[in-house]
């Protein structure tokens, strides 16, 4: 309820402040409109609302302020009630389990020395280590430009979000290779974010892509420094190769399970989860990518030894999202050596595990259809996508980020910088009728201001590119896709535990565009204390 009422609050009341000190100016406020001649001193008029709007936003900070987001709270893009719910399905990796930050730097490591070993690298990019701050999820890289970027939901570049290497690139390059900011369709990444068929972009939507981003952009820093002539095209298929080689060769499953207790954070609670989804009778599963052994150890760890008799079916190196598509797979069993059976597979049976497969196959094994299978995974593409668009199970999004940004957004210093930005845009956009030369320079120094400050709300979350979830006003393409691809989501499945199992969810009603002068006119009537409402300036 908390988050509702912040955002209710800031849909009502930040318009209408910047309204109200720019003069009460429509769309927002319905009132008399007046004819009226600019006053004769612009200069003290409009500093004076400037003034005015920055008094009354600072007094609404602490109203914003009472109504904390919380972080352990689950978001819902689509209505769902719990109670309709009776399978719960997961992935393993950043699901079940969460990693600790030493994994990336071990994924990182490895794929620089198969770069080096492998791929005849140069041994100097051995110098470049991790950077856990670098990047973050759902980043854009141009395959033939080599740039990382953040796009948003528009397919829009956000400026001074690119990079070549470690370096920002200028915005007036960006927008002569791209010929404005706008990215075609035709040249972004395909339905599960991979550059294929043509697409020059590929989304990096993966946790595991971190280290992948922060490699290739080490590289690329390293060529571009040494003045090195070298294929974009090659060095990003050698990085991915490399990455790839990580998990199948291997290299990271052996690593983890050697030092279980270092790389796996046991504080999830996933146990507890499972264990009142059980009391409650209801029937569990687990799809994921990962091997048989690895899985095993790493939820003896979690969950405890009997995990097996938590769940209904087990299956392990499923080739997400090939498993959801593929019709020709069967299912393979495997023992508790972990060899593969011939025998042909007639039921999955409880305590058993099963290699690949296919969910066609699972779904007529197993009868669990539509909308009372609920599926939680952190890959919106490779987990989500494709069960409830093709086979209308509800799912469930996990957003590790999600808890960090939002204790961000519930800082004093976040919350001021945010709710003036705001109020400042609504200032330009109301002010921006007066166009004599005095009025047009004072805009310039509040568009200035409001370029500041939206590099100052971008630092908040991550020095390089923001925040997971917006670019400066639009949603990220990342959360463009979170939105249609998962019903609820959440920081971690330990959510859960704070929700009863008929819970549920509504998604909030914000205001769209066109619906805000609606919100907005309740404050003409006195819902808030706004000076400066009956004033009015002419449009010229």
């Amino acid at each position: 309820m908390a988050a509702a009422a912040r955002s209710l609050l800031a849909a009502r009341a930040l318009p209408a402040v910047a309204a109200a000190a720019a003069g009460g100016a429509a769309p927002y406020c319905t009132v008399a409109r007046q004819q009226r001649r600019p006053p004769p001193d612009m200069r003290s008029y409009l500093w004076s609302r400037y003034r005015e709007a920055k008094r009354v936003t600072k007094e609404l900070v602490p109203s914003i302020m009472s109504n904390m987001l919380n972080p352990d709270a689950i978001f819902s893009n689509n209505e769902m009630s719990l109670s309709d719910i009776e399978i719960y399905g997961f992935d393993y990796d950043y699901t079940l389990v969460f990693y600790s930050k030493h994994l990336h730097t071990l994924i990182f490591n490895a794929a620089r020395d198969l770069l080096i070993n492998e791929h005849r690298y140069p041994a100097e990019i051995r110098k470049y280590d991790y950077d856990p701050n670098f990047a973050i999820r759902g980043l854009h890289y141009d395959v033939h430009r080599a740039l990382l970027m953040k796009i948003d939901a528009f397919h829009y570049i956000q400026l001074g979000t690119v990079y070549r290497g470690l370096s920002v690139v200028p915005d007036e390059e960006v927008i002569a290779m791209y010929d404005g900011s706008h990215v075609p369709l035709e040249q972004m990444s395909d339905f599960y974010g991979k550059s294929s068929q043509g697409n020059t972009m590929k989304q990096f939507m993966d946790i595991f892509s971190l280290p992948e981003m922060t490699l290739l952009s080490c590289v690329n820093e390293y060529f571009l420094k040494n003045n090195i002539d070298y294929e974009p095209v090659h060095l990003y298929k050698d990085v991915k190769d490399s990455i790839r080689d990580v998990h199948i060769k291997g290299i990271m499953y052996r690593a983890i399970e050697a030092d279980i207790e270092k790389y796996i954070c046991y504080a999830e609670q996933t146990r507890a989860v499972l264990a009142k989804l059980a009391d409650h009778g209801k029937k569990m599963f687990l799809i994921t990518n990962s091997p048989s052994s690895f899985v095993d150890k790493g939820m003896k760890f979690i969950v405890g030894k009997d995990w097996r008799d938590l769940f209904d079916v087990v299956i392990v190196q499923a080739d997400k999202p090939n498993f959801f598509n593929d019709k020709r797979r069967p299912f393979r069993k495997v023992n508790e050596r972990g060899v593969l059976l011939w025998d042909k597979i007639h039921k999955l049976q409880k305590g058993q595990i099963y290699k690949q497969g296919n969910l066609y196959e699972f779904l007529k094994l197993t009868g669990w259809r539509g909308s009372k299978v609920l599926y939680f995974g952190d890959h919106i593409y490779s987990d989500l996508a494709d069960l409830t668009l093709k086979h209308g199970w509800r799912t469930g999004a996990i957003i590790p980020e999600l808890r960090s940004e939002i204790k961000i957004m519930n800082t004093e210093k976040y919350i001021q910088t945010m709710t003036w930005l705001q109020t400042l845009t609504g200032l330009l956009e109301h002010m921006q009728v007066h166009r004599d030369p005095d009025s047009q320079m004072i805009l310039e120094e509040w568009k200035k201001e409001r370029k500041e400050m939206r590099e100052m709300n971008r630092n908040f979350f991550n020095a390089q590119f923001g925040s997971l979830f917006r670019t400066d006003e639009n949603p990220t393409y990342f959360l463009r896709r979170l939105s249609r691809f998962a019903d609820i989501y959440m920081a971690s499945l330990s959510c859960l535990l704070n929700y009863e199992p008929d819970y549920t969810f509504y998604p909030r009603r914000t205001p769209l565009q066109h619906e805000l002068p609606g919100w907005s006119d309740q404050l003409c009537t006195g819902t808030f204390r706004i000076p400066f409402l009956q004033e009015t300036v002419q449009i010229k």
